[in-house]
């Protein structure tokens, strides 16, 4: 039996300054994957980091929704559920422990859209095949629950 597919992501972080004390050193860097612009980044707010750029926190939340989408997407397209919208509301909670901060849960609001004569059962029932499959919810070690809400479209609209 041949070797499962093996993915690669290569990340390139930059940060450049001083640490000379906790309290002054910049948490600003950058990240760079090759072919694609640049995300500037910093630590959370709380952490001594700038609210105007993007923290892993945040982006742990967004990979989570991001993949939990493209995959739903693809199970709608393949089981005949026309989605016309999908927006999701997701939001992490980080516990700041004395032994140490950890991710206890994400929770995944997801307010899908499909046409009228899309059944809103299947589209509901595909998000636990959603979840199942994300790559980035079985690669981590807290739940993330999904919340969806579908809506259906009037016949005739645009």
């Amino acid at each position: 039996m041949p070797a499962p597919p093996e993915h690669r992501y290569a990340v390139r972080t930059v940060w450049s300054g001083e640490t000379s004390s906790y309290e002054s050193y910049s948490r600003q860097h950058r990240i760079e994957i090759a072919g694609k612009s640049p995300i500037l980044g910093s630590s959370d707010p709380a952490f001594r980091g700038d609210s105007a750029l993007h923290n892993p926190e945040d982006m742990l939340v967004a990979a989570l929704s991001t993949c939990h989408m493209l995959w739903y997407l693809h199970l709608c397209a393949v089981k005949g559920v026309v989605v016309t919208g999908y927006e999701d509301n997701a939001e992490g909670t980080m516990l700041e422990t004395p032994r140490k901060a950890h991710f206890t849960e994400v929770v995944l609001r997801p307010v899908v859209t499909i046409t009228a004569d899309s059944d809103p059962a299947r589209a509901e029932s595909l998000h636990q095949r959603a979840h199942a499959e994300c790559f980035i919810a079985n690669s981590v070690n807290f739940p993330v629950r999904c919340e969806p809400t579908i809506t259906t479209e009037a016949f005739g609209a645009a």
